[in-house]
């Protein structure tokens, strides 16, 4: 027993310095940990969704928008009533959340099947997580499929001049980025990203429980360590406070007043609050249109990270709130198609 113990604890410790070190060495060990708990959350969240979804949502699954990419995929949700009643739809191409490292389409495959049935295309779109691939891929990576989409509307049925971006958390990281890569030629050349829409087919955001600012985020306690866990994994580099292309992710340095009109939300009990509302406040500064949901600091229960995906009273509220903002700019684009009506004086 004793020659069968000894070998046992000196590889038991053996590992345990091991993995200590990998913590110190690389984030792989705790993105490893983090990616599994988020994983197995968001399956149980959508398949908490399976009773909301409403019948006859036609799925494209899995169709490639960059044949020279494995990770690049995309799936399609529409309601052939939809189509029939409008011939094409406006189009929502969202993006996971997951905090860059975890996740993948298929998690969003019931709330954008809800989505919809309200008469929207709905995209969901997979990207390289990190630290498999790092900044700025995913933001490459959406442009790829809004240009893929845009380049075969039949495929989906696309109104092509009505794309909106939307995502959650990590997810809403990359549509804030993509949309200032679409509407600012200068924020593109900075980050050395291709636009993959034209300005004038963007429309507009629907944002929740985002990162819009790594320059000062706060890495005390866990949350803290959680964020240090996922910039390292995302830059590249264990201290992003002197990486001065790192800094060129905080798209709220970089806004202009061609940004999109966007609706904001975030739960009163996320960490990434602050971040919301800083968006809000320099969006605001600039006249670009802003709608939010934010909830009073006394919200009862209180409402955490990913709030909205729980179709509660409040995910159920914030629903209603996004499609009230999809539909609202929908209506101004529609106004702004309508020719000029001149009145002809008699002779």
């Amino acid at each position: 027993m004793k020659k069968i113990v000894k070998p046992l604890l000196i590889s038991i410790f053996t590992l345990g310095g091991l993995v200590f070190l990998g913590f110190k060495l690389s984030p792989y060990p705790s993105v490893w940990i983090i990616r599994y708990a988020f994983n197995q959350e968001a399956v149980r969240v959508n398949k908490e969704l399976d009773k909301h979804v409403p019948e006859g949502i036609r799925t494209l699954s899995n169709i490639p928008y960059d044949e020279n990419d494995p990770d690049a995929l995309l799936d399609a949700y529409f309601h052939p009533d939809s189509v029939q009643a409008k011939g094409t739809l406006p189009v929502i191409v969202w993006t996971h959340g997951g905090g860059l490292i975890s996740g993948d389409k298929t998690q969003l495959s019931n709330y954008c099947k809800i989505l919809a049935s309200k008469g929207f295309l709905t995209v969901s779109i997979d990207y390289t997580i990190a630290p498999e691939a790092k900044y700025p891929t995913p933001i490459q990576q959406l442009n790829k499929a809004l240009a893929f989409i845009s380049s075969h509307p039949e495929k989906f049925h696309a109104d092509t001049a009505f794309f909106v971006l939307a995502g959650d958390s990590g997810g809403s990281m990359i549509s804030a980025a993509a949309a200032n890569v679409i509407t600012s030629s200068s924020y593109a050349q900075l980050i050395k990203v291709n636009p993959g829409l034209q300005a004038h087919q963007l429309k507009g955001l629907l944002l929740y429980c985002g990162i819009y600012e790594t320059d000062n985020l706060n890495t005390e306690g866990t949350f803290g360590s959680f964020l240090q866990t996922v910039m390292w994994a995302y830059f590249d580099t264990k201290d992003i406070s002197n990486h001065a292309y790192a800094k060129t992710a905080s798209v709220t340095n970089y806004l202009t007043k061609s940004f999109p009109p966007t609706f904001i939300s975030a739960g009163n009990h996320d960490p990434l609050l602050p971040q919301s509302k800083l968006l809000t406040e320099r969006l605001s500064a600039l006249d670009v249109s802003v709608d939010t949901l934010f909830f009073p600091n006394n919200q009862e229960p209180p409402l955490g990270h990913e709030y909205q995906f729980t179709l509660d009273k409040s995910g159920k509220l914030a629903l209603d709130r996004s499609i009230k903002f999809l539909k609202t700019i929908s209506d101004q684009n529609s106004k702004l198609k309508q020719p000029e009506m001149h009145t002809v004086k008699s002779p």
